[in-house]
This record gives structure tokens, sequence and C-alpha cells, in this order.
């Protein structure tokens, strides 16, 4: 066991070889649903105008501003419908191998936990409302859904060579805090971004950080941070743009980039597009939390 409360070494009691749990809606208690409510509705305040239109558009084809966590049964009826995927209820993290298989074939493991009210600027460890309202639209939009199936059958191959920390900066940098260009502005579409309240503010119009158009090798050699807000976001043309990008081979890149040294999280190459070079400011002060809301 780790220091977070939802990681085991083996599935826990009550979870199937493949790490799935009941779900089991009907045992949550009117707090757990009031703080999806809370979580949801101030998200919502900050949201629009500010995520992509894919994730907004999401949110309204899967209903997921009920009245508290959603049943994934009747969430996965019109996800299925729409673009074949579902998600499913798991304890906590799973093992690498494990949650490439699930992308792989269209399933999204999410944490069946919600965050207790008095976590609800940052939690260590992904819930149900980081994993359902922050991924789970997304899944919604039929290129992003091709995306996210093609990096799971990548899961398998970057692990056999040992190439995991390159392909772990792409799920990074896109599908947890990517960013997009749009004829509006730039857009949220990262789920580490839109279920937070602190970084979908300051990832969009903070002056602090590199917001860099995406190339994947260099992707794949930047640096992260994992306790704070980014210090560079990277941002993508377009959905389609992303999927055309990630479903060429993969073993090329990795031989270029098995020996090249890694990039420093707020470094700008000569090759880089930049949207907005970054003051830095944020993290040279030693950031002003702890830890990232999340």
């Amino acid at each position: 066991m780790s220091d977070f409360e939802h990681v085991f070494d083996t599935p826990p009691p009550g979870a199937a070889a493949d790490w799935t749990i009941p779900q089991d809606w009907d045992a949550y208690t009117d707090v757990e649903h009031q703080t999806w409510v809370t979580l949801y509705e101030r998200q919502m305040k900050i949201l629009p105008g500010r995520a992509c239109d894919a994730f907004m558009k999401g949110l309204d084809a899967l209903d997921l501003h009920g009245g508290g966590i959603p049943d994934f049964r009747r969430m996965n009826e019109a996800l299925q419908k729409l673009t074949g995927w579902t998600v499913v209820a798991v304890p906590g993290l799973v093992p690498d191998d494990v949650f490439f298989d699930h992308l792989a074939n269209r399933r999204f493991p999410a944490g069946q936990f919600i965050r207790k009210p008095d976590q609800l600027d940052y939690i260590q460890e992904p819930d149900v409302f980081h994993d359902v309202f922050g991924h789970v639209p997304m899944l919604s939009d039929p290129t992003f859904a091709d995306y996210m199936e093609a990096y799971g059958k990548g899961g398998a191959r970057a692990l056999a060579l040992g190439q995991l920390k390159n392909l772990a900066r792409l799920y990074w940098y896109t599908v947890e805090f990517g960013l997009m260009e749009t004829p509006q502005g730039l857009r949220i579409y990262g789920a580490g971004i839109v279920s937070s309240k602190t970084e979908s503010v300051f990832s969009l119009e903070d002056a602090s950080p590199n917001r860099l158009g995406f190339d994947l090798e260099r992707v794949m050699r930047t640096l992260y941070r994992i306790d704070d807000f980014q210090q560079v976001y990277f941002v993508i043309p377009s959905i389609e743009s992303l999927l055309a990008e990630t479903t060429r081979d993969f073993g090329a890149i990795y031989a270029r980039v098995k020996d090249l040294p890694d990039l420093p999280i707020e470094e700008i190459l000569a090759s880089d597009k930049v949207f907005t070079r970054g003051t830095q400011a944020y993290a040279t002060a030693g950031g002003r939390f702890a830890k990232k809301a999340s």
C-alpha cells in the first residue's frame, strides 16, 4: 500500500481481476452527492467561454449536470450510443497495463469514491469528480474517443520498449492538461484543468506559464510537475490534428528520443511555436499553494 488511500498492489477485496468494482451508486450519501453538486456548480461558473465546445457539448449529451454523482449505468447508455465507450468503476489508481487494456477496449476506469467536503480544492488522488466530470465529456466526441483508444493500444508497446515515461508525458500534456486553439482563442480540453477551479483560470489567463504549440517529440521529452500548476501548456490546433499526430508509428519516435536529454519544464526552444512566453513568476515564487487544486 502506498501513501495514497486508494492505491493497491493487487486488486483489493471485491475487485475483479481487471480491477473493476461495482459503482454501488445507491450507497452514496447525501453529503457525497452534495459534494459533487458543489464542485459541479462552481466549475460551471467559470468554464463557459474557457472550456472547448466538445467538452461543453459532452456535459449536455451525458446529462452530467443532474443532482449528484452520476449513475454509471445511465451515463453509459448515452455514452455507448455516442462513441461505444463505457465507464467502469475502479477502487483507485490501477496498474499501467490494466489502464492501457481498459482504454484499448473503450473502457474508461473511474475512481468510485469522491473527495471529502474539506478537500474541495485539492485531493492527491483522482476521484469520481475528476474522472467523470473531467474526462468523460470528451469521450462523447468521436475523434477524441478514437484518440483515447489509440493511446491505450500504444501503451502496451511503450511498456515493452521501456518508453513509458515518454508516452506518459503525452497523456499528461494532452488528456490531463491540454489546451486547444480555436477561432475564439485558447480553450481547455484537459481533465486536470477543467476539474480545477483555480487552474481553469490560471491555464488561460495567468502570465506565468509558457503556452506552446503541440509537437509530439517535444512533448515526449518535456518534464512535468504533479504537485502544482503547470509551467507549460501545449496547444493543439484541433482534436483531429491530435489524433492524426498520434496514430502514426511511435517506434521511430521512441528511437530518436530514447537517448536525448529531457527538456526542462520552463524551456522554450527556437523551434517552438510560442503562444505565450510566460514570466514563470508563479514557479519562481514557489507557488501560491502547497499543492494544486484539482
